[in-house]
């Protein structure tokens, strides 16, 4: 008899099975799982379990390695990181004195997640870059956040982060049903884009930023990854560019030929 898997609770994952989910995620995304995970990553997939209906994590990971939209799947899962508005102030100060002395500006958030940090930048460049010649790109490898952020719709609690004079220019309460929402205004939207990426990969095809916000992702990775990573960024950024990583991060700039360290955990491209 077929027992469903909706009337069973959570499958345990196995030290092998969660080792296998270590290397697979590296492998796809240079995401380094630490050891103490077993129990998120347990969680976490345990819905696609009960999707495919099945009882197995090994039977799973057959699944993930032959078919491309599960990878995605699994990939969007484990890949889900904290975001909100205006993160990190000292950096938004930076971008804003940057944004009053230039005549246009391309910025690249280069780990989007669900679009709070783009929609931030934005925010600044629209204020003080009068001529409207400014573009945001948002890349990130979740296609789940992404789908978020090109909606633009986020809890109303979310707007507590966003300073004053650019709450009441950009952010729309809900009403009725949306009552406990917020969107973000879409006349700044025609110039903010969303893309699928990986960073382990080099990405021509985005074209070269001023700016690159780098931030909130590195944390994930072991070092050589993340000079990997900085190096594919950094050949984006155009000469005198600007590289901003989290202030709680930190690689071995040393062993990067062409930036160097100004403050608050900003380099620039020389």
């Amino acid at each position: 008899m077929n027992i469903s898997r909706f009337n069973m609770g959570p499958i345990e994952i196995s030290e092998i099975e969660f080792q296998i989910v270590q290397k697979l995620l590296f492998k796809e995304t240079g995401i380094s799982l630490g050891d103490t995970k077993m129990k998120m990553v347990q969680s976490r997939l345990d819905k696609r379990l009960r999707f495919h209906n099945i009882t197995s994590y090994s039977s799973y990971l057959k699944i993930v390695q032959i078919s491309n939209a599960e990878k995605t799947e699994f990939i969007n899962e484990l890949s889900t990181n904290e975001t909100y508005f205006f993160r990190e102030t000292k950096h938004f100060e930076f971008l804003e004195n940057i944004a009053k002395n230039s005549n246009s500006l391309k910025v690249w958030s280069a780990a989007a997640s669900m679009g709070a940090e783009a929609y931030s930048i934005a925010m600044v460049l629209d204020i003080f870059i009068s001529n409207g010649k400014w573009k945001v790109v948002g890349t990130d490898i979740n296609t789940s956040t992404l789908d978020i952020a090109r909606r633009g719709l986020y809890p109303l609690s979310w707007s507590e982060k966003i300073p004053s004079k650019y709450q009441k220019k950009y952010c729309l309460r809900g009403s009725n049903k949306h009552k406990d929402k917020m969107l973000i205004d879409m006349g700044i939207n025609k110039d903010i884009s969303f893309f699928e990426n990986n960073l382990l990969d080099e990405n021509k095809e985005l074209g070269m930023f001023d700016v690159i916000f780098l931030r909130n992702v590195l944390l994930y990775f072991k070092e050589e990854t993340k000079l990997k990573v900085i190096n594919n960024v950094v050949s984006n950024l155009e000469i005198g560019g600007y590289l901003i990583i989290s202030l709680t991060e930190h690689f071995d700039d040393k062993k990067i030929k062409n930036i160097k360290y100004l403050h608050n955990a900003i380099y620039q491209k020389v």
